[in-house]
This record gives structure tokens, C-alpha cells and sequence, in this order.
């Protein structure tokens, strides 16, 4: 039953899947920053084809290559902006075009035919694919042109020659598989560690390092879908910093990377927005650097965000007497609080975790807070491919002895 269930269609995880948001490759850093603050996503399409569309002048040629690249989030910004000669000189930075800051790794992105297999999106995740690339409709064929269509069509068109793509990600495959897991029973209530699936190879950081010291970190968890751990000088876990928070922030993080410890980052970072404090912290250590045009960027930044956001404030921040400054994106951000786990804790239970706090990593603890390492979506697609394998052996050797 399991393996007929994973040669079940991707298609049939696509329904109700929005379509994706694009971006030219030859787009600009700021031209990416601005779709990602208007469309609230956490990540953008790119794509090696032109998408501006002319309304009823334009001409769709079914027969032009056009194909996703990669895919562009504010924690990519944020990195490229870390870098020193771009701290000194942002505005320069902005230019520079996307192409030259994605991620770079393996099938990051992937396209998939509608009828490729649940079995086969899983094998190439384990591999390295974050998102697959999926088309959901087909709006034009090859026989005709339609008008109607063309003058929908923005300059920021989420069509591709006629044709409509969604992605799919390692977090959705999850999800889809914990709505049935009854059909892989009984490892699903198997402790993680008897599953072997606790990478122990984890990154961590000083609570009290400068967060700057860890930016090869950040960027290796943005690409790898982790998270960097925060821990003090006994290895205890005290929290995180994670690409999936990062991706709700502003641009502005950027100078808290530059300038703060790595215990002040996850308070700058955390939902709601940083507090008052840090941020005149962050722009005194500009200043003292002599990073005038960053601290000019903060300034613009909260001025934006200040004038947006809602007068009244959270109860629970007057409360604890920290302001809070300018919402923006970070009103939309989990917490930066940490998920554990324990060696002992059932695959089910941790997947269930992950999920429920949209966590890219459930981190593993003993009994005395210590940490031991971490439990990833694709650790956990991995365990569901090998019940595929087991049952698939099985079924051959039952075959072999009639």
C-alpha cells in the first residue's frame, strides 16, 4: 500500500496551490526586494525568459525556452548586502542583478511533468531539490492565440508560455504524507534516533560571537534549509537563527548582522519587529564603523514601516515595556524561539512539530538541555523512501519464492 501510495501523481498535491510569483534573471537586486515586500511571499521564481508581455501587441512563441532558474528570498538579500564592500556602498548593491546572488547548489529547483510520481519529487529532494516546479494550467495552445489572454497579462505575469506553475516543497510533500500516515505504519512511532535520522552535524554559533562570524553559516542554511543554533558556552541550546525567519525580515537586518552578537540577533529578528534599543544600538556601531549609507537605509526603513503600521500596539509589548518599532514583514514570522526534541521522541511527533510551527528544523535534546543535533523534512522524506524500498524488496522476494 505504501508504495502504490508514492506512485501516486504530483499533480494531485497541486490543487488549490497558488501560481508561482516570477521574476526576470536579469532583474535587479532592488527590483527583487521591492516584489518580495509587495507580494508578502517568502520567496520569488526566477526565470531565464522576458515576462513583460505587451498587452495586445505581444506574441506568445510557444516554441521559446522558458524555464525556472532558481528562486530569490530576503535572506539572499540580506547576505549579499553583509558583505563589507556592499555595506559600504549599498547603493551599488542594488543594482547589481539577481542572476549573480541565488543560491547555488545542486537542482535547487526542478522542474516536474503533472504525472511524475509523489516517489519521484521525494528521490530528488533527498538529493538537494527545495522546490519543484509544476504546471497547473494551461492557458494556450499551440494552435491559437488569444487575445483575452494577452491583455491579462502583467508585466510581472505569472504565465509562461500560456502555461501556469506552482511549486511544491519539501514542507508540502510532508504535509501530504502525515495526512495519511496511517499507511506507514508502524515506523511512523519509531523514536527518531532507532531511524537514524538525527544529523549530528550541526551548525552552531556563540550566544555572545558576533553574528557577523556566522554569515558563511546563514547562507549555508538559507541554501540548505536548516537553521543555525545558538548555543552557550556548555553547548546548551539557548535558540536559533533561521533562514525561514530571516526570510520575513527587511533589508535592514543586514546591519544587525554586521553589528550585533548572535543572542542580540535572534531579539532583533524576532516577530513584531526589534526592539528600540537595538536598533539605536545597531546605528551607533554604523556610525562608529563609518557606515553612513546603511545607517541611512535603517532610517528610510522604519520611516516606511513606521508610517504604515497601526498606531495601537501589542498589550503583550507594553507590558514587558519593550517598543516595538515598524511591523512590516515581521508580523508575519514565526517566533525565533527554538523546537526540540529528544532521541526518544516518535517520527510522527517531530513531524507534527515541524509542521505546526512551520519549523525547517526540529532541534534534538538530552535531558539536560544539551544539544545533539537536528531533524530536517528531508531526513524525514528519506525514512518514508526507505518503507517504499523495504516494501518493494519484500513484495520481489515473496514473488521469487512462489
Amino acid at each position: 500500500m505504501a508504495v502504490r501510495f508514492l506512485n501516486r501523481e504530483v499533480s494531485d498535491l497541486c490543487l488549490g496551490k497558488p501560481a508561482l510569483r516570477s521574476i526576470p534573471s536579469n532583474s535587479t537586486v532592488a527590483e527583487a526586494l521591492s516584489l518580495l515586500k509587495r507580494s508578502g511571499e517568502t520567496h520569488v521564481s526566477v526565470w531565464n525568459c522576458d515576462h513583460k508581455v505587451l498587452e495586445e501587441e505581444a506574441d506568445i512563441d510557444d516554441d521559446d525556452e522558458c524555464c525556472c532558474v532558481g528562486k530569490i528570498s530576503m535572506v539572499d538579500v540580506i547576505c549579499f548586502l553583509c558583505k563589507q564592500e556592499n555595506l559600504i556602498d549599498s547603493s551599488k548593491a542594488f543594482d547589481v542583478p539577481i542572476s549573480k546572488i541565488l543560491p547555488k547548489g545542486d537542482s535547487i529547483v526542478r522542474h516536474l511533468e503533472p504525472n511524475s510520481s509523489l516517489l519521484e519529487a521525494i528521490d530528488y529532494m533527498i538529493e538537494g531539490t527545495q522546490n519543484a516546479v509544476i504546471p497547473i494550467h494551461n492557458y494556450a495552445s499551440t494552435n491559437s492565440r488569444r487575445k483575452p489572454l494577452r491583455k491579462s497579462l502583467s508585466p510581472r505575469s505569472t504565465h509562461h508560455n500560456g502555461v501556469e506553475y506552482c511549486w511544491l516543497t519539501q514542507e508540502d510533500v510532508a504535509r501530504f504524507l502525515l495526512n495519511s500516515i496511517g499507511v506507514f505504519s508502524p515506523m511512523p512511532t519509531f523514536s527518531i534516533e532507532s531511524l537514524n535520522i538525527i544529523d549530528r552535524n550541526v551548525m552552531t554559533v556563540g550566544y555572545h560571537d558576533p553574528a557577523i562570524s556566522a554569515l558563511d553559516s546563514i547562507t549555508l542554511a538559507n541554501i540548505e534549509q536548516t537553521a543555525l543554533a545558538v548555543v552557550d558556552n556548555d553547548n546548551r541550546l539557548v535558540g536559533e537563527i533561521s533562514a525561514s525567519t530571516l526570510a520575513y525580515c527587511d533589508e535592514d537586518v543586514a546591519a544587525a548582522i554586521m553589528t550585533l552578537s548572535a543572542g542580540d540577533l535572534m531579539s532583533y529578528i524576532d516577530y513584531g519587529g526589534p526592539p528600540q534599543d537595538l536598533v539605536g544600538l545597531v546605528k551607533m556601531r554604523l556610525e562608529e564603523k563609518k557606515l553612513g549609507l546603511m545607517t541611512k537605509l535603517m532610517d528610510e526603513e522604519f520611516s516606511v514601516s513606521s508610517s504604515s503600521s497601526s498606531a495601537s500596539s501589542c498589550s503583550s509589548d507594553d507590558e514587558s515595556g519593550s517598543s516595538r518599532i515598524g511591523l512590516g514583514r515581521y508580523s508575519s514570522a514565526r517566533r525565533s524561539e527554538v523546537i526540540t526534541c529528544y532521541p526518544g521522541s516518535s517520527l510522527v511527533a517531530v513531524l507534527i512539530q515541524a509542521l505546526a510551527h512551520r519549523a525547517s528544523s526540529v532541534w534534538v535534546i538530552d535531558e539536560d538541555h544539551n544539544l545533539v543535533g537536528a531533524v530536517t523534512f528531508k531526513g524525514i522524506l528519506q525514512v518514508f523512501r526507505s518503507i517504499a524500498n523495504a516494501k518493494r524488496k519484500s513484495t520481489t522476494e515473496n514473488v521469487s519464492t512462489q
